[in-house]
């Protein structure tokens, strides 16, 4: 940890020694060089320091030519993607150029090490199988890619190679930088696609592992492929947040085992539940693991993407496991099939137990107020890819006896009003929509979130403004006298909030009450 503190302090001062005299005072007097993320100039405009939790003006000075200039005097030549980096350390430095070629601004990132940031997934990198990183920019994926080569080269002496086309996994110059561990680093000249090293990297060079930044061209994708094929285990990332970014880039799509449309025969389409055109898994995936980065410290991991696919297409539910870095610094693992989301989204582990002391899980209660879903003549690809992101909790049901609400066209409602019947004479709602097209369902189902989902008399919403009273007035709050079945709801809301409740009175008047956060441990003490 010592040596890695010296490496920082010597890298962030090669930073700051880059900039012109008024920004690097600036930068020293502010100092928190440990959450600095990066600092941007823009011609006519104030220099932006930008850190992991706000952003601040350097100075009431405007940046002109000759600050850009002496930037760019210490740096090597920029690469075709605008690109250069400070010898021997992590940093990046992009440029913005105008029409005839000036640079008129620069985006100058800190790069850095971080250790331990491999421990919640280290046994996947261990097992020798692919893994695709995915994540917004800047959340790590570059980082977690530097330290997976440090460990696999060091730590379990595999034979590692870098394909590096930005220098931005080993750093700039001609030695790798030592973060990367005993890792062999091959650099993109301007001649030469990043695929074409990559294939170079597996001829010459025998490799266990290769890693490659930014997956993003077809041929980088076959690259991807013919390196998988061959044994090597392949670690890299790609552009996109989630998996199904990814899927339905057509682009890329092939290292999740690409999709291709099916027309289905009567029968099958009948057994299937769907119409004849579905979509199916043309390949086996390039990448066996996918590691969705939420953040630094929470990961989704889907561990068989062939499996999770498949599921995906057929309108199944898919559940990544979610691995997190607890408060104490240890790894823990969550099933999110056995999980619930909170109103800010955050993944919060459901309760076991009810009020009475019976087995009773979120899933069982929130089964009571889970919206079914059967489409009549709507794509259920669409349904899968417009739900991905709903507030409600809506499940794709192939059975009409098993739905709460059908949602079909304007035009089978014309063709197929006689069907229909049955759905209207079970009280089931039908809904239509203009066209089957992904807009359309999309709108129907943000349409469909604004109405608040219910459970006996209460609504859940009304449940939850009750609870969240107690985080404003750090006071118990006393919930409705309710019966049974919606006092164990009750309860399970608090415990996902993280608050616990008790229930006082007796039958009919039986009520549950919420305490605030450390509410009974004062209490105790």
């Amino acid at each position: 940890m010592e040596k890695k503190a010296l490496l920082f302090e010597r890298d962030i001062k090669l930073f700051i020694d880059l900039f012109p005299d008024f920004i690097r005072e600036k930068l020293i007097e502010y100092g928190h060089e440990d959450d600095l993320l990066e600092v941007v100039l823009d011609l006519g405009r104030k220099v932006e320091a930008r850190y992991t939790h706000e952003t601040i003006e350097i100075s009431d000075m405007v940046v002109q030519s000759e600050h850009i200039l002496a930037i760019t005097q210490q740096l090597p030549l920029f690469d075709r993607d605008n690109r250069a980096g400070i010898e021997g350390t992590l940093h990046r430095i992009s440029a913005i150029r105008s029409r005839r070629g000036e640079i008129i601004g620069l985006t100058c990132r800190v790069g850095r090490a971080v250790m331990g940031m491999i421990d919640l997934v280290k046994d996947l990198f261990e097992s020798g199988k692919n893994i695709l990183l995915l994540g917004k920019p800047g959340i790590g994926k570059t980082t977690l890619l530097r330290e997976s080569a440090r460990v696999l080269s060091t730590e379990f002496k595999k034979r590692v190679v870098i394909v590096d086309t930005s220098n931005e996994i080993a750093g700039e110059g001609n030695l790798p930088h030592p973060a990367v561990g005993l890792s062999r680093r091959m650099q993109v000249p301007f001649e030469k696609a990043q695929y074409q090293v990559m294939i170079e990297a597996v001829e010459n060079h025998m490799p266990e592992v290769i890693i490659i930044d930014e997956i993003g061209t077809q041929e980088e994708a076959a690259a991807s492929r013919t390196i998988a094929e061959r044994g090597v285990q392949l670690i890299g990332t790609a552009h996109g947040n989630t998996l199904e970014n990814v899927l339905f880039n057509p682009t890329i799509s092939d290292l999740l085992g690409g999709i291709t449309s099916v027309i289905l025969s009567d029968e099958e389409s009948i057994r299937r539940g769907t119409q004849k055109t579905v979509l199916e898994r043309t390949a086996a995936p390039t990448f066996d693991i996918l590691i969705e980065i939420h953040t630094r410290d929470e990961y989704a991991v889907y561990k068989d993407v062939a499996k999770t696919v498949d599921r995906y297409l057929r309108s199944h539910p898919v559940y990544p496991e979610i691995r997190r870095k607890g408060e104490n610094g240890k790894p823990s693992i969550l099933d999110s099939k056995e999980m619930a989301t909170s109103q800010e989204g955050t993944m919060i582990p459901k309760p076991l137990q009810n009020e009475e002391g019976e087995a009773n899980s979120w899933s069982s209660i929130q089964s009571k107020i889970l919206i079914k879903l059967y489409p009549f003549g709507v794509s259920s690809t669409y349904l899968s890819r417009s739900l991905h992101e709903s507030k409600n909790t809506i499940e794709i049901v192939k059975n009409l006896q098993d739905a709460t609400i059908v949602l079909t066209t304007e035009s089978y409602r014309k063709r197929n009003s006689s069907a229909l019947h049955v759905a209207e004479s079970m009280n089931i709602p039908i809904y239509s929509i203009p066209e089957n097209t992904l807009a359309e369902v999309r709108k129907f189902i943000s349409q469909l979130d604004k109405q608040p989902a219910k459970n006996h008399d209460h609504q859940i919403q009304d449940l939850e403004k009750f609870i969240e009273q107690v985080f404003f007035t750090k006071l118990p709050v006393n919930l409705p006298p309710a019966d049974i079945k919606i006092r164990k709801l009750e309860h399970q809301l608090a415990l996902r909030y993280g608050l616990k409740s008790e229930s006082f009175g007796e039958e009919p008047r039986r009520f549950v009450v919420v305490y605030p956060p450390n509410f009974m441990e004062e209490k105790n003490a």
